[in-house]
């Protein structure tokens, strides 16, 4: 078994879509990053990903693990924001997170906290967003 933890912080800027878990979010701002910034999916600084869809480099991360051996036992992560509410939402982007992942959502966990107006997050300048992800050899029983 393999364990992963992960964290990305994106800033909130005019003039993008607001993307996480590969679902639009209603919402007057997106954020701001290399690729389509979605800080629930993905976090990278790598200039050869601009503009790509977070899914497709999630996708890529999935393929390495099951080239070397390895399937998504269990995925739970958090986005930390205190504005907009996310609750519409995050079936959806469970099922996506799922599907690229090549396992069933219900073993993909989202959930959304706000920061209780503390930092840059209360002060609603960006969100920031933990996973950890667990990793089974294919075919042993934490993934059947």
């Amino acid at each position: 078994m393999r364990i992963g933890f992960g964290y990305d912080s994106h800033r909130f800027a005019e003039g993008r879509r607001l993307l996480l878990g590969g679902v639009e979010v209603t919402y007057e701002k997106g954020l701001l990053g290399h690729s389509d910034a979605d800080a629930l999916v993905h976090a990278d600084t790598d200039p050869r990903l601009k503009g790509i869809s977070s899914l497709v480099i999630l996708k890529r991360a999935a393929e390495m693990a099951i080239h070397r051996g390895y399937a998504v036992s269990n995925v739970d992560s958090t986005v930390i924001l205190e504005k907009p509410r996310l609750a519409p939402f995050i079936e959806e982007m469970r099922r996506n997170i799922a599907k690229v992942l090549g396992t069933e959502p219900s073993r993909v966990n989202v959930k959304a906290k706000t920061n209780e107006t503390m930092g840059f997050i209360g002060r609603g300048e960006g969100i920031a967003a933990f996973a950890v992800v667990t990793l089974a050899r294919a075919g042993a029983d934490e993934v059947a």
